[in-house]
This record gives C-alpha cells, sequence and structure tokens, in this order.
C-alpha cells in the first residue's frame, strides 16, 4: 500500500509523539501546522523541521468566520489525503477539514458526547468523574461533535489525580495509541465512524480564573477536586494578605475542624493544612501573585492565617 499524504494540526509533546509514530508508519508528511512561536520551542514543530518537513505557523485560518483564502490555498497545494489534529487549538474552516479524500482526524481526552469543550479533563475532576478515556473522531462543524472512530475507555481517575498527572500518565499514551490506530483504520478503508448520542452530550466551557476561584462555603471534596482540576492550568485560586494565591499538589485529608474554612491549621510534612466544610485540605505548593510557584513550606503562610 502507497504511503498516504498526511496533514498535520496540532502542536507541544504530543503532537511529536504522533508524528513520529505517523513516520514510523512509513505515512509521508506534506506539511505539519503548529501554533506561532510564543517564546519556547514546541516539540511538534522542532521535531519536523528536525527532519526537513514543511512547517506551517499560522494562529488563525478563519476572519470575520469565514476562511481565510490565502491559508486554504496553502493548504491545498500541499495535497494532503487526510488530515490528523493531535492537540490542536486551532478552529479550521470546513475548506481544511473536509478537503482531503481521507478527511479529518481529531484527538479528544474524553469519552465522547460527554464532557465536549477544550477543558474536558480538568472539567472531569472538578465535578467528580471516576472514569473517563480518550476519543478520536471525525471534526465537524460543531464542536467536538463528529462521529467518533476510535474510542477508548476504561481510566481510572484515581483520588490524588489532578489534571496534569490524568492526561501525561494516563490520556497521553492512550491518545497517541487512539490516534494512530484510528488513521490505520481510515487508511485502510476500516473504520466505522459512530455518531454520537447526542442525548448523552455535556459542553463545559474553558475553566477562567472566574471557574478556579475556591468558594469556601463549598464542602471538602468539591474544593479537593477543584484544587487538582485546576492544576497546573490556571491554578485554584484564592486570597492571602490581599494577594492572589494559586494552590497546587492538593489532597483531601479525613477530619473535620472547628476553624473556619480557608484557615491555615498546620504545616505538615512540607504541606499546609487548610481547613474546609467537612474535612481538610493538603496542599503541596502555592503561587502568591505573579510569582514563581514554591514549595508550601517556602511560600510564608503560616499556621494561623486564612485564605479568603
Amino acid at each position: 500500500m502507497a504511503p498516504t499524504r498526511i496533514a498535520v494540526f496540532g502542536q507541544a509533546a504530543f503532537g511529536r509523539d504522533v508524528l513520529l509514530g505517523l513516520l514510523d508508519a512509513h505515512h509521508e508528511i506534506v506539511a505539519v501546522h503548529v501554533p506561532p512561536s510564543r517564546g519556547r520551542p514546541d516539540p511538534l514543530a522542532e521535531e519536523a523541521e528536525s527532519r526537513g518537513l514543511p512547517v506551517l505557523r499560522h494562529r488563525h485560518y478563519r476572519r470575520g468566520g469565514q476562511a481565510i483564502p490565502e491559508r486554504v490555498q496553502e493548504y491545498l497545494r500541499a495535497g494532503a489525503e487526510l488530515n490528523v489534529m493531535p492537540f490542536t487549538t486551532v478552529i479550521l474552516p470546513p475548506e481544511i477539514v473536509a478537503a482531503p479524500r481521507l478527511g479529518s482526524l481529531c484527538f479528544h481526552p474524553s469519552l465522547l458526547p460527554r464532557y465536549r469543550g477544550g477543558a474536558a479533563i480538568a472539567w472531569q475532576i472538578m465535578l467528580g468523574e471516576t472514569e473517563t478515556g480518550v476519543s478520536v473522531f471525525r471534526p465537524d462543524e460543531g464542536v467536538d461533535t463528529g462521529a467518533v472512530v476510535v474510542q477508548r475507555g476504561g481510566v481510572r481517575i484515581e483520588p490524588a489525580d489532578s489534571a496534569g498527572s490524568l492526561y501525561f500518565q494516563k490520556l497521553y499514551p492512550l491518545g497517541v495509541e487512539a490516534m494512530l490506530e484510528a488513521v490505520r483504520l481510515v487508511t485502510q478503508g476500516a473504520a466505522r465512524p459512530e455518531p454520537q448520542d447526542e442525548s448523552q452530550a455535556s459542553f463545559q466551557g474553558l475553566v477562567t480564573d472566574e471557574v478556579a476561584r475556591l468558594d469556601w462555603s463549598r464542602p471538602a471534596p468539591e474544593l479537593d477536586r477543584w484544587i487538582r482540576g485546576c492544576d497546573p492550568q490556571p491554578g485554584a485560586h484564592a486570597v492571602w494578605k490581599g494577594e492572589r494565591v494559586r494552590l497546587y499538589e492538593g489532597r483531601l485529608l479525613p477530619g473535620e475542624t472547628s476553624a473556619p474554612p480557608g484557615s491555615i491549621l498546620a504545616l505538615e510534612n512540607g504541606r499546609l493544612l487548610v481547613s474546609a466544610r467537612g474535612g481538610r485540605l493538603a496542599v503541596g505548593k502555592v503561587r502568591i501573585g505573579d510569582g514563581p510557584k514554591l514549595p508550601a513550606a517556602e511560600a510564608g503562610i503560616s499556621p494561623g492565617d486564612r485564605l479568603a
């Protein structure tokens, strides 16, 4: 079988590892689309450039809701037969998504149709899910609404999982496998996309700073999920001595306390112990204002202080 001509739209280490898998499968990469540089090297862009692959850096492919003609023409000139979208954050117009003869494949870190949207991992933790997985789907004009080509579940969300650990330790490797499996099925003509069940669909928006604000009237288990779901970005936050303080490496501890919620109870094993309704929270790292992320023991927050 002749190699398939593939355009990759993505970024980061996840995109790089999908690219490496495509190359190992002897596909021809005709273009790698990555966001413009933001000061730090992008692993996908670096890998593509090191191999002499065409790298295109565009922030937008639409303008005023319409496709940008020069972006579409540039894309079409490469002659892709399939678009592969690992970790893409750009909104592509249908003139690109539907152009290849084999269509497009996009990764999503949830069991679609549940948890559509750009912050699926965070919301699954924040809303108390205990199991998750990954989906590879055919993108359409909706947000994560297209037919599913490959879905892998059975991933346990443990009580200590943060958004970072859930992604990097569990969903990342599973997602790379699922993407490459979807490409194999599509290129061999064996894919059987399944429409999503709209009766089971849910959509959650981005986790903004407004969403990440801790509400100390909420019960301890919910605050624990908020801290873990917002770790590493944007960081669940409260106010300490007039400054915003973001909390990381959270854990829920048993045992109630009579101290007002948000009170710093102790510094124990390098972690701040914070009172909450119905339990205690242990926090391993904090970030005060625009400063660096610090071990909790070095942040200057002391027993008797209170987070508002």
